[in-house]
């Protein structure tokens, strides 16, 4: 489990096809990987890896197909900054909200409207996924843990602080760049308790 609380940004060193899947390296010093053991969970752009070959400098992790179709790991290029966060200890606080790192699909980032310092952003979702999402609820995006202001349909928007466009890969992201999007862990708990109540 995490909380969409980014620990550090880290940087692709390299990305290399095995099969139907591939293997990722990621340079991060500053999350001492040296001192994980092999096996660990990690959230990399909201996704959940395991941790393999761990240094003083960094980690890589396996990607299997269903990973490279359902996210936007497959994208990634040598020197691509991604958003880290290792796993919940027993007794981490839990400053964002439950977030499990398994991606449910691709939100495309639709509008971008300066605020001050602050930035609105607009995201379309696909439409099974929409009803996931609720004002005042949460969603991850690219593993960061954000409250969603608004909702219009299969829309709906997200302000960011500086701090956030500051200490997350969310501050370069330009219109119609694609995001990992997990939904809130409740609703879709939820939404299935419905769906058989109906049934």
């Amino acid at each position: 489990m995490f909380t969409g609380i980014i620990q550090a940004v880290g940087t692709v060193t390299s990305f290399s096809a095995r099969g139907d899947g591939a293997r990722l390296a990621i340079r991060c010093p500053e999350l001492e990987p040296a001192r994980w053991s092999e096996g660990d969970s990690v959230a990399v752009a909201g996704c959940c890896l395991t941790a393999l070959e761990l240094t003083t400098e960094g980690f890589e992790a396996d990607l299997s197909g269903e990973t490279l179709r359902c996210t936007s790991l497959g994208r990634l290029a040598e020197g691509a900054p991604v958003n880290l966060e290792p796993a919940l200890a027993m007794g981490d606080r839990l400053g964002g909200h439950w977030v499990t790192g398994h991606v449910d699909g691709l939100a495309r980032l639709a509008a971008i409207t300066p605020l001050g310092d602050n930035r609105r952003l607009e995201f379309q979702v696909p439409a099974e996924l929409a009803r996931f999402v609720a004002a005042k609820g949460s969603v991850t995006l690219d593993g960061v843990s954000l409250t969603v202001n608004r909702v219009r349909g299969d829309r709906f928007e997200v302000n960011l602080i500086p701090h956030t466009l500051e200490v997350t890969t969310l501050g370069r992201l330009r219109e119609n760049d694609e995001v990992n999007l997990e939904v809130d862990l409740l609703a879709r708990y939820m939404d299935r308790l419905l769906e058989q109540r109906q049934t």
